[in-house]
């Protein structure tokens, strides 16, 4: 009987030895975790992929590193997170081109296909033009849009079919304006289609404040509107769309960490814990504000019930401007 009861503990001893050793035990991070970024180095995206890489380190006393995988309007980076392990090892920061790419006809991706984790930044669209345009208001370059009939103007901000072409299509279509009247240029981003802005090539660039704010702070582009419910604490005097229209029609990029789909629920929820954390630290909110960016928090279930309201809300848009196939 002794001896039988000092075998058992002898398995039990063991048992727990292996199950202790055993990777699939093993306390979640206990490794390196790569953030992927479906745009360039240097961006808006990239940029808030790093501050969040470099503070989750301290969270989670594992190192973050951001790869950027650029490509297809977003589709390469974007099906590198989806197609990663779901160990919580990968990471991925998605952005409101994932709402917008399947609607195209790009890829078979939705936001289903990742575990929302957490959304980190919201930025409104603004309506740029040059620093010595004629134009004083965006009622004034409205009237002039719609005057003028097809391909009367020019614009330019991102690639066909992308955030800021949507951003200005939409709008003009909220606005009873046929979108034709106003050519779209395609660019790699908002800081080529500003220098072409600048240069004469293009009238508009519906971008983000943010990413117009050097040239505006250099007198060399006005912004004439956002299209945000309240005015950006970075351009204060620039009015919302409703001040200056009456519309409501608001648009614009947000950016939030996702996993794989099927990421377990302890390293979501460990994740999202940590994430919490540096969204709200100091040098997570100092960074933003620095940058001019736009923060905002939705964790879960609550990030997922706001990719699909995105989801649905573009392709209806992209839909009703003839950008959807």
């Amino acid at each position: 009987m002794l001896r039988r009861s000092f075998m058992g503990l002898i398995a039990a001893g063991i048992a727990a030895a292996f199950a202790s050793t055993s990777p699939a035990m093993a306390q979640y991070p206990d490794r390196p975790i790569t953030i992927v970024v479906p745009w360039g180095a240097g961006g808006g995206t990239d940029g808030t992929a790093r501050i969040i890489g470099s503070l989750l380190e301290k969270e989670l006393g594992q190192p973050v590193s951001v790869v950027n995988r650029t490509g297809g309007s977003g589709v390469v980076g974007h099906s590198a997170i989806a197609e990663a392990e779901p160990d919580g090892y990968t990471l991925g920061m998605a952005t409101v081109e994932i709402g917008m790419m399947h609607w195209q006809g790009l890829t078979d991706l939705t936001w289903e296909n990742y575990t929302p984790l957490a959304l980190m930044n919201e930025d409104a669209a603004g309506v740029q033009v040059a620093a010595d345009s004629e134009y004083e208001t965006l009622e004034a370059l409205l009237e002039a849009i719609k005057a003028g009939g097809a391909g009367s103007f020019r614009a330019s901000g991102t690639g066909q079919g992308g955030i800021w072409h949507l951003a200005i299509a939409g709008m003009l279509n909220d606005q009873g304006i046929d979108p034709g009247n106003v050519s779209w240029v395609p660019s790699e981003g908002a800081a080529p289609g500003l220098q072409d802005l600048v240069a004469g090539g293009v009238n508009i660039v519906p971008c983000s404040l943010v990413e117009a704010r050097s040239l505006i702070e250099a007198g060399r582009v006005k912004s004439l509107a956002v299209m945000a419910p309240e005015r950006s604490q970075l351009f204060p005097d620039v009015p919302t769309l409703k001040e200056t229209t009456g519309s409501d029609w608001q648009i614009g990029a947000w950016r939030g960490i996702v996993g794989p789909k099927g990421l377990p629920e302890d390293v979501s929820a460990k994740l999202i814990e940590a994430l919490k954390a540096v969204y709200d630290s100091e040098d997570y909110r100092g960074f933003m504000a620095k940058q001019g960016f736009g923060t905002r928090w939705a964790a879960g279930e609550e990030f997922a019930s706001f990719m699909d309201q995105s989801n649905q809300a573009l392709g209806n848009t992209m839909k009703a401007v003839g950008l959807a196939k």
